[in-house]
């Protein structure tokens, strides 16, 4: 479950980056990696959206947009920010939302705050993937990278979590600009949902000799 914080925490968050923003500093950098993996109009998912960063970027470019987070606090200031996205609040172990999606971002380093719960975060999302739905997750991999207090989640550890949901890797990077991973202390990641079509020992009758 993902630590809970106040209003004021809340608020004082969504400020930071609107004054790196106003310095000049690109905050959109998740959006810049994920345009390309998205069609006109997809649905995506920002889970763990904190304060709506993301997700309202997102909604901005014209995707249809939910975002979910366990902190209502966070999720108080993203409605206020961005009122047209679908926000909800939910612990991701628990999320039921009753729709599937072509995209699911976890940005903001969601990974070491659910670690408890990753198994069934990553089931509980894997469930909200269409077929050949991406998974797309981006966290730091030790303290260098992680705010203070985060615990270290390896990779190896996440990955596992994503397979045992049935999710397979399809894309490995060192950062929301796309660099190959280098094994330093950033992940990002891309899994996908396989779409059983997809699978020639799943087809019989005419299919199977097509």
């Amino acid at each position: 479950m993902r630590e809970r914080h106040g209003a004021d925490y809340a608020h004082v968050y969504a400020a930071h980056f609107d004054e790196l923003a106003a310095t000049g500093t690109d905050v959109h950098g998740e959006v810049a990696f994920l345009r390309p993996l998205l069609g006109d109009g997809a649905r995506v998912l920002d889970a763990g959206c904190g304060t709506g960063r993301v997700a309202q970027r997102l909604a901005e470019e014209g995707y249809d947009v939910t975002g979910v987070d366990a902190d209502p606090a966070m999720v108080d200031v993203a409605r206020e920010r961005a009122p047209g996205v679908t926000w909800v609040v939910s612990d991701l172990a628990d999320l039921d939302l009753a729709t599937t999606f072509e995209l699911v971002v976890m940005a903001g380093n969601v990974v070491p705050f659910v670690e408890a719960d990753l198994d069934a975060v990553c089931a509980r999302l894997s469930a909200h993937l269409a077929p050949r739905g991406l998974l797309v997750c981006g966290y730091g991999l030790d303290a260098d990278h992680l705010p203070e207090g985060a615990l270290e989640v390896p990779f190896a550890t996440y990955d596992a979590a994503c397979s045992a949901a049935g999710l397979h890797l399809v894309g490995h990077h060192a950062g929301w600009e796309g660099q190959g991973y280098d094994n330093g202390g950033y992940s990002l990641s891309v899994h996908v949902r396989p779409d059983p079509e997809d699978d020639p020992d799943n087809r019989t009758g005419d299919d199977a000799g097509s």
